[in-house]
């Protein structure tokens, strides 16, 4: 077959307009239409005087620079250096900057500078996704996804390890000092780069291993990131951070739902338990309104929550982390409680009765209840239900064991069970669009406060995609 026609000294490739070079639905031309759209006070949170000041040389607009570093994270670039290459090729970054070509150090100052209030354009988002009305606000999923931190796992370090890296840099020091101590020659004014990188190491050495053996000091810690821990995703264990979010869906006539984050947060914990009070605390400053049923896995399960949650009339849809234990017939749950003798009955008919309180090591205090070593021996279940010869069954009851109760019970019924299905579809594919379309797989930055800036804007580029949804289907319809 004939091949086409080609030459590069073609001319006329591109529109001689900028404003031609771009789909009239295109979702550059809603991030510009966003940014321009924010706030005087929105302004000032992000500690941006959007006029610029009168006095030093031309600098670039601040507004295209956040719609830079928006439409950017948007896309997947991150990085302050391909986000210069691709506002010098790629058409929709040099339509949204007019041509301009920031640097990546103009990308990085910026950045830098204002990303502490990046929370006030995720609360924009949910407010304008908001404005549409097809936004589920009565059910919404919390949940957490690991994601790696700037740092390497081996970098984690117990005491014992820091000790021995302590003297092996302590060693190297004296050995590099005695090479720059000629008897001729007097010492350089400055340290010998080898030398200071060695200084430097022994200085975060030091502050680990001070962190690591004070009295209410973590175990182990990360040099090159202090504040990540060992979290354990799909492909292993990381030094990263847990990153939290809540989701609510929203319905689009005529096509699959969107969904829209409500709250997020990173916290180094390896696990979500104690998260999903202070992620509902977050999903009601940002939306200004309750919710009424929360979907979350078993992870976030403990008696405080529950408790907590059913004292304020929130329906929680959440299983208990061993659901497999309450199988077991001789379970705690199948002991019948009786509070006016302050005892229960096991599933043979025995009593048990209050003995005392447990306490525990930096945990709740526990109730005690016990029944008879005679008559535990007598049982035809014993072997089964204890094998304690001496003392009998024993029940260790915590305050908040009428809320779990009554938990499981609503947690048994249909409807429970119908909503709890909801939960993968409505948040797991949202961690995946983050971590597959957004490139969310690793942090780019070091630091808990730095870390929950940069989760922050991936939340608000992932809310900007809904609002572009809601965007073109409001075109569509019009």
């Amino acid at each position: 077959m004939p091949l086409r026609p080609w030459t590069r000294d073609r001319e006329g490739v591109l529109p001689t307009k900028l404003e031609d070079w771009v789909a009239a639905d295109h979702p550059v031309r809603f991030v510009a239409a966003f940014v321009e759209g924010l706030t005087d006070e929105e302004w000032a949170a992000l500690e941006i005087v959007p006029g610029g000041h009168p006095g030093g040389a031309p600098a670039y607009d601040p507004a295209v620079l956040l719609a830079v570093w928006l439409y950017g994270f948007m896309s997947g670039v991150r990085s302050c250096r391909k986000l210069a290459v691709a506002c010098a090729e790629q058409v929709p970054f040099l339509w949204l900057s007019g041509g301009q070509r920031p640097d990546h150090n103009t990308l990085w100052r910026f950045y830098q500078r204002h990303r502490g209030g990046m929370h006030v354009l995720f609360k924009r988002t949910v407010a304008t996704a908001a404005t549409s009305g097809l936004v589920v606000w009565a059910i919404q999923a919390v949940d957490g996804t690991k994601i790696g931190g700037n740092a390497a796992k081996d970098r984690t370090l117990d005491a014992a390890a820091l000790a021995k890296l302590l003297e092996r840099v302590e060693a190297a020091i004296a050995d590099l000092e005695a090479q720059n101590r000629p008897d001729g020659p007097p010492t350089p004014p400055r340290l010998p780069a080898e030398l200071a990188q060695a200084e430097r190491l022994r200085v975060r050495v030091r502050a680990a291993l001070d962190q690591v053996t004070a009295p209410d000091g973590p175990t182990r810690l990360n040099l090159t990131d202090p504040e990540a821990g060992l979290v354990k995703g799909r492909h292993g264990v990381v030094a990263g951070y847990n990153a939290q979010a809540a989701v609510a869906r929203v319905d689009l006539p005529g096509t699959r739902p969107a969904r829209l984050l409500t709250a997020v947060a990173v916290v180094p914990d390896a696990d979500d338990h104690g998260q999903l009070l202070p992620m509902l605390a977050r999903v009601d400053a940002t939306t200004g309104r309750g919710v009424a049923t929360v979907l979350a896995d078993g992870g976030y399960h403990d008696g405080a929550t529950v408790a907590i949650c059913a004292a304020r009339g929130q329906r929680v849809v959440m299983p208990e982390a061993q659901q497999s234990a309450l199988a077991d017939p001789f379970h705690k749950e199948h002991f019948a409680y009786d509070p006016a003798a302050d005892a229960f009955t096991c599933p043979a008919g025995h009593a048990l009765t209050f003995r005392g309180i447990k306490a525990r090591t930096a945990r709740p205090m526990m109730r005690v209840y016990r029944g008879t070593a005679a008559v535990c021996r007598a049982c035809p279940h014993f072997r089964v239900c204890t094998t304690d010869a001496r003392q009998g069954r024993a029940l260790e009851v915590g305050a908040h064991e009428a809320a779990l109760r009554a938990h499981r019970s609503w947690m048994a019924t249909e409807e429970a069970q119908t909503l709890a299905r909801q939960r993968k579809a409505l948040v797991e594919p949202v961690f995946g669009m983050l971590k597959e379309e957004l490139g969310a797989r690793r942090f780019l930055l070091r630091g808990r406060a730095n870390v929950a800036a940069e989760w922050t804007l991936v939340a608000t580029a992932a809310n900007l995609r809904t609002c572009v949804r809601l965007w073109q289907h409001d075109r569509l319809a019009a």
